[in-house]
């Protein structure tokens, strides 16, 4: 029997065998059958696929078919095999792919093949680390729960097969962890003696010898980032399928620039010597002379930030972007470099193989932290932005960023160059009705095939989407736009009691928005939880999921990969459209350049950006065939403006109510 998309797929196809209930849609088959066709044929494909298609089954069936094909083609040749990454930007897809997805598929295709879920390295022990952490313990640690933690995880390490954090029933404390996570550059490889059992090995192994690899985009983007430089996390694979994949300009951004704090430094020397509490890797081995240069450095580090913090209150611009290279004297890359020069020297003269490892892998962190530095300070990429962040009490926690202002270049040249097919897919990736100039301008992509299909779901009879007409402009009246805003949620979060999200593009609209509604919300018996109550966003979903009368006041990341299914969310609630602060370094920067070359940036940038997050933002209400609501979009702009109908094209054809009140 020859297995295709449609056997699988359709009515009366393998699924359909299996599952009593099952519901054939067209467009996950349609789906299915193009990324077939783009692996056949060796093409990249993007692909928009509306809430409810079923992507994960429409990409993953031809994947899996594809490398069943190649294995019965060339079944003794390792040289011939398909391998295929599926690249997730969330936890919650990667999570659903690997414990349902997969092992489904495996139990329904008569075919073989192997999958893997892929975890970076820092995720797994080192049993050699382990045994080397368990005797500086007491050097090392201050803290007796930091000691207590290493001796649950060494009573793990005896048990555990997997060996990687997720498997530890317990969250350690991030000095702990980083005592005897494996680390590439303090591994002995083939000369350890705990080789044969190293949990990373052992996982690499299944990689190295699996079809289907499961990643998210920050491994992925580190591993493209890795190539560059003729290294690599992964092995060489022939087809690249990234889901959500709307996101993946911000992620390649934050990964293929650079990054340094000043919390990596301390953190960096504390763990050499840190004089106040008496414990460090050099006490341990009673390297004085080193001891003292570490307080040397802390003492130049110190200064240094100060003075760069000066210079930059003096030149930098308000958002903190760095124009022009720093005019500090950098001593602090010099006290880096001599610094891990000494503990390199101090390696040599230790007589455990474990401890030699140990102290020159802390010597190569020295060096690295010196060699980003520099980088920075004297901003060798001509391509990129470069700036300061402020954190902490009296600002003096200073994060230095650099990023590329066009990801495109690299993608085009490491990714899409460099691969045999490339999938490309989300339910938000087209401005308008069918238009991925934007998407594929952002990501370098210029040949590929092109797909858009809605969702199965019946939006005119599910959705309502509601535009709050006679509001005040939010750029011409912020105040007085504010306080209507207040007005109308009352009104919609009053109609559904509760069981609603409101989505802010500001933190301290959100927050006034908060305290402003706080006393009508107690009077309803309404229970709020906002983001600027600091607490963890699953936990929030959680309860808010839990609690029948529930607000959620959210900002970015409620905008995006939350799934509330059912009556638990009834009503959305858009505050104002989501346009990106114009004033962020990196959006900034990007805006200069399209203006550079001549080009209208609102049109060609910020408003196709704006349109794709409002798109995820309406996404947040219809996520089962069952699900019924309402979105209400409070900002008058999309009916004021002649931009705003480019915003109403890119929604789901839903039944729609101008409120006039």
């Amino acid at each position: 029997m020859i297995l295709t998309p449609e056997s699988v797929l359709a009515e009366g196809g393998q699924i359909a065998k299996r599952l009593k209930h099952y519901e054939s849609r067209p467009q996950q088959l349609r789906m299915a059958e193009a990324v077939a066709e783009a692996i056949a044929e060796k093409k990249h494909l993007i692909v928009e696929a509306g809430t409810g298609v079923g992507k994960s089954f429409a990409y993953l069936v031809p994947a899996i078919l594809a490398i069943a094909e190649a294995q019965e083609c060339a079944p003794d040749d390792d040289r011939r095999r398909l391998r295929v990454i599926v690249s997730t930007h969330t936890i919650s897809l990667q999570e659903q792919l690997v414990q349902r997805d997969i092992p489904f598929l495996n139990s329904v295709l008569p075919v073989e093949f192997t999958a893997v879920l892929v975890k970076g390295r820092s995720n797994y022990l080192s049993l050699r680390r382990l045994k080397g952490a368990m005797e500086r313990a007491n050097s090392m640690f201050a803290d007796p729960e930091e000691v207590a933690e290493l001796e649950k995880i060494a009573a793990w390490a005896q048990t555990t097969t997997d060996g990687s954090l997720s498997d530890l029933p317990f969250r350690p404390r991030g000095a702990v962890w980083d005592e005897v996570h494996s680390e590439r550059g303090n591994c002995l490889g083939k000369k350890c003696a705990t080789y044969e059992q190293c949990f990373y090995y052992l996982a690499r192994r299944r990689i190295w010898n699996a079809d289907l690899l499961i990643v998210n985009h920050a491994l992925f983007f580190s591993d493209l980032a890795l190539r560059r430089e003729d290294a690599s996390i992964l092995p060489d694979y022939d087809v690249v399928i990234l889901d959500e994949a709307h996101t993946l300009e911000a992620v390649a951004g934050e990964h293929l620039g650079l990054s340094l704090t000043t919390g990596q430094i301390d953190y960096q020397l504390n763990k050499l010597y840190n004089d106040r509490t008496q414990r460090g890797l050099l006490l341990h081995h009673k390297f004085d002379q080193t001891q003292r240069e570490v307080l040397r450095v802390r003492d130049v580090a110190t200064d240094f930030f100060e003075e760069l913090q000066t210079w930059c209150q003096q030149h930098a611009s308000s958002n903190g972007r760095v124009r022009t290279p720093p005019q500090v004297e950098n001593n602090l890359t010099p006290a880096l470099r001599t610094l891990a020069r000494h503990v390199a020297e101090n390696a040599l003269d230790l007589d455990a193989e474990e401890d030699r490892v140990e102290m020159q892998a802390a010597a190569e962190r020295c060096a690295g932290l010196a060699e980003t530095l520099d980088a920075w300070l004297t901003q060798r990429d001509d391509d990129s932005v470069y700036w300061l962040e402020q954190s902490g009490q009296k600002r003096r926690r200073l994060r230095l960023v650099c990023a590329p202002i066009d990801v495109g270049p690299v993608l085009r040249d490491e990714l899409f160059n460099s691969t045999d097919t490339v999938i490309l897919t989300s339910a938000t990736l087209a401005v308008g009705r069918d238009n991925f100039d934007f998407f594929k301008s952002r990501i370098g992509l210029t040949g590929a095939n092109e797909l858009k299909l809605g969702s199965p779901f019946n939006y005119r009879e599910q959705a309502k989407l509601i535009i709050a007409e006679r509001m005040p402009d939010p750029g011409e009246s912020p105040e007085e736009f504010e306080a209507r805003v207040c007005e109308k949620i009352q009104k919609y979060v009053g109609q559904s009691q509760g069981r609603a999200f409101v989505l802010f593009t500001s933190y301290r609209m959100m927050t006034n928005c908060a305290a402003r509604l706080t006393p009508w919300l107690a009077a309803q018996r309404l229970t709020l939880y906002c983001q600027a109550d600091g607490m963890p966003r699953t936990t929030m979903l959680e309860k808010f999921r839990k609690e029948p009368r529930a607000v959620l006041f959210g900002t970015d990341s409620f905008w995006q990969g939350v799934d509330v299914p059912g009556e638990a969310l009834q009503t959305v609630v858009i505050t104002k459209l989501p346009f990106s602060v114009p004033d962020q370094p990196l959006l900034e920067a990007r805006v200069e350049a399209i203006r550079q070359r001549g080009g209208n940036p609102f049109m060609e940038y910020q408003l196709p950006e704006a349109i794709i997050k409002l798109k995820q933002g309406f996404g947040r209400l219809i996520r089962r065939r069952t699900d019924t609501g309402q979105v209400v979009i409070l900002d008058p702009r999309i009916r004021t403006k002649r931009y705003g109908r480019l915003f109403l094209e890119s929604l789901p054809e839903c039944e729609l109510v101008i409120d006039t009140d």
